[in-house]
């Protein structure tokens, strides 16, 4: 038996991102989209492609997200946050309601979000993680949206052979 496989592309040329930024914990934020800039730049995105709306925290993210993926226009999308630990149970409550709403919005709308909001204990583990974090989630919107892309041509060819047998 031969078993067909999807190699992974992170070839950006031609991929639209949008991109939600929250701005509380705003050097790690800003810390991240540097990095996340610089690697869809490296991977080929053009700056013109990438559209950055910006929220007050990570429990904005989501809304901003699903008004991104309303509009057709993106390949792929990314959330980029810090949600630090304090010393109440709100790092629990942003931390996991921001993360479901991410998911919700990428399933309900069949787009690729890579979610790089940091959960941290401390400022300084999320400052030492920041750069890593952004230019992951570079790579994994362009890998996802490029794996989409591919998937949907799949499914629209084996469409058009249904149609060619009717």
């Amino acid at each position: 038996m031969t078993v067909g496989s999807y190699e992974t592309n992170l070839a950006g040329q031609g991929l639209r991102i949008g991109i939600v930024q929250a701005r509380f914990n705003q050097d790690v934020g800003h810390g991240l989209l540097s990095a996340c800039l610089a690697e869809l730049k490296h991977l080929g995105v053009e700056d013109e492609d990438v559209l950055l709306v910006t929220v007050p925290g990570a429990l904005e993210i989501p809304l901003a997200l699903r008004k991104l993926a309303e509009t057709l226009q993106f390949d792929a999308l990314i959330a980029l946050g810090a949600v630090i630990r304090g010393e109440t149970y709100h790092f629990e409550l942003v931390s996991n309601e921001s993360g479901a709403g991410i998911t919700r919005v990428g399933l309900d709308w069949g787009i690729p979000i890579a979610n790089a909001i940091l959960t941290t204990e401390t400022d300084e583990q999320a400052e030492a993680r920041m750069a890593e974090k952004g230019t992951d989630a570079a790579r994994v919107a362009v890998e996802m949206a490029n794996m989409t892309i591919a998937l949907e041509d799949l499914a629209d060819a084996s469409r058009d052979e249904d149609e060619d047998d009717n």
